[in-house]
């Protein structure tokens, strides 16, 4: 949250600033009006916290479809045949797939 982020929620608590050019910024408020400010302050935080909890979310989520595509895709051991081998990139593929749905 920004300096002008914090002057928008304030003013539209209802603060008011009686001189900007003056006197730099200070503002009044009643208690009633803080409150209402401290209220948009939080819902801005709350807000800012889920849409970061969701990215993060979603980088998680695609990170271990990309590690179980990998597994998908790793040979047992030794040589495979050829049918073998086309069918894991198959599933491999399919689990990448997942994350463009």
């Amino acid at each position: 949250m920004n300096r002008d982020d914090i002057i928008r929620m304030a003013r539209e608590a209802g603060i008011k600033d009686p001189a900007p050019a003056r006197q730099g910024f200070k503002m009044y408020a009643n208690p009633q009006r803080l409150e209402r400010f401290a209220a948009l302050v939080a819902a801005h935080e709350e807000k800012e916290c889920v849409e970061m909890c969701a990215v993060l979310r979603k980088m998680a989520i695609e990170e271990e479809r990309e590690e179980c595509a990998k597994i998908a895709e790793t040979p047992f051991s030794g040589e495979q045949d050829d049918y073998t081998m086309q069918a894991k990139d198959r599933v491999a593929a399919a689990i990448r797939a997942r994350g463009e749905i």
